[in-house]
């Protein structure tokens, strides 16, 4: 995650709590799939609050993978010995060409025919525990609803789990290069505002602090900024670096529209999230590829009136978001 703010004063004590307060998440070591679909799990977790896991150093275009999604859904994206071998239901992965190699199987851990005792419920426990044990690193989360009850770290405490902080950077980029913008031009204006293309491609750029410079003798780099642009005396810049669950994101977005509340210099700011590049999903359940590479992310423009924009890009293995 990270949000650009241009013409930034001193950032409001609520906005930098929220920032310090994007929550830990924990890495759960050689933990068995099967594990996640322990009713003890599902009534704990799964049923009181939003839980998220997703296998950790998992190549999605070579690996087997599998996440857990706050809907109650478990997805394995398995490949094809891995899936003959588990003999559950699932469907060939739509970027495997005419010979599937690759399979999705998704499993409804809030499906009322999955209880204990039931045949759906024992099938797959049979599968995943004894025909074909799976076992990954995960990264786990939990967002409590507000029900007392167990803790990730002492539900795996039999496990190897590690409580991890978000990375959080700062900082200041003095005399930069700002694109014009305007809220209601979408696709800009020739010398009054740059587009919502323009000003993607010049966000990447502030973002991987490439030089705006256009220098010739720059090996690396000939982009300059989009005309027409001011130069912005400062600008804050924050990035946040882990498993970072979409509610903290909704705080954090809620903050940063409450930074317009009080007169500030600043007439637009930008938030942007990326998702991982190995997910077996990207937009709610739609499968997810890497090919040559594997983005998925999304980015809000919000201007000082909270009108806003909405940019979302994934790569080529990927349905077009909703």
């Amino acid at each position: 995650v990270s949000f650009l703010i241009p013409e930034c004063g001193i950032l409001p004590e609520v906005l930098k709590s929220t920032i310090a307060d994007v929550g830990e998440y924990y890495l759960v070591r050689n933990l068995l799939v099967h594990e996640l679909i322990a009713h003890e799990f599902i009534d704990a977790f799964v049923k009181k609050g939003s839980c998220y896991a997703l296998s950790y150093n998992t190549k999605i275009d070579q690996d087997n993978t599998a996440a857990l999604l706050p809907n109650g859904k478990l997805i394995l994206s398995v490949d094809k010995d891995t899936f003959e071998e588990l003999g559950l239901q699932g469907r060939p992965s739509q970027y495997s060409g005419k010979k599937a190699m690759r399979y999705i199987i998704t499993i409804d851990l809030t499906d009322s025919g999955f209880h204990p005792e039931s045949k759906k419920h024992n099938r797959v426990l049979w599968a995943l525990k004894e025909k074909k044990p799976l076992e990954f690193d995960f990264l786990m989360a939990w967002h409590n609803t507000g029900a007392e009850g167990s803790t990730l770290m002492s539900y795996f405490s039999k496990n190897q789990i590690q409580a991890l902080k978000p990375k959080i950077t700062f900082s200041t980029l003095r005399d930069l290069q700002c694109p014009v913008l305007e809220s209601n031009e979408l696709q800009g204006k020739p010398e009054e505002s740059c587009s919502t293309e323009e000003l993607f491609e010049w966000l990447g750029a502030v973002l991987n602090q490439v030089s705006l410079d256009n220098k010739s003798s720059s090996f690396l780099s000939t982009y300059c900024c989009p005309q027409p642009n001011v130069i912005v005396e400062k600008a804050f810049l924050c990035t946040i670096t882990g498993f970072i669950i979409p509610e903290k994101i909704i705080q954090l977005l809620e903050q940063l529209c409450c930074y317009f509340g009080e007169p500030k210099l600043a007439y637009w700011l930008t938030l942007t999230v990326h998702g991982f590049a190995d997910s077996p999903v990207s937009w709610r359940e739609s499968e997810h590829g890497f090919h040559k590479g594997g983005e998925n992310l999304y980015n809000f423009v919000i201007f000082r009136n909270l009108d806003y924009w909405l940019q979302m890009a994934v790569g080529t293995n990927d349905d077009c978001p909703p």
